[in-house]
């Protein structure tokens, strides 16, 4: 049997490889062996903490949320329970933005839970939107 050098397709699989290895420490970014190893490597820790970051981040909301709470009187599972109670459908991720940079309209869904809580089975508001003024200069959608 003949023998097979390696020819372009070896070359240009390993030069894709290498160019992933870009930036590596040590022989990480130059030799194959090694930079195979860790790319291998590198692309799973990526797809896993795709994963991971979505955790990360409503575990961050849930704590700013939590935050705001406590400064109006009520835990965050109370909270979040007076919400459901008043059928308002807002997410995690649009109360830790209100609770950071709007605390006049984190106070009124807080007193919206409150009334939520109070009275589980009224619905307790009806078509309430709040926005936050628009910056001078800016119009709003």
């Amino acid at each position: 049997m003949p023998r097979v050098k390696g020819g372009y397709t070896t070359r240009r699989r390993r030069k894709a490889i290498l160019k992933l290895a870009k930036g590596y420490y040590g022989s990480k970014h130059a030799l194959y062996r090694t930079a195979h190893e860790q790319v291998m490597r590198s692309l799973a820790y990526a797809y896993r903490d795709r994963k991971v970051r979505k955790r990360d981040f409503r575990k961050l909301w849930i704590t700013r949320i939590n935050a705001a709470c406590q400064l109006n009187g009520l835990k965050y599972s109370r909270f979040i329970y007076g919400l459901n109670q008043a059928d308002v459908a807002i997410n995690r991720k649009m109360l830790a933005e209100m609770a950071v940079n709007d605390a006049e309209g984190f106070t009124k869904l807080c007193d919206i839970a409150k009334q939520g809580i109070a009275n589980p089975k009224e619905k307790v508001v009806e078509n309430t939107i709040f926005l936050k003024p628009a910056p001078k200069g800016k119009k709003q959608a």
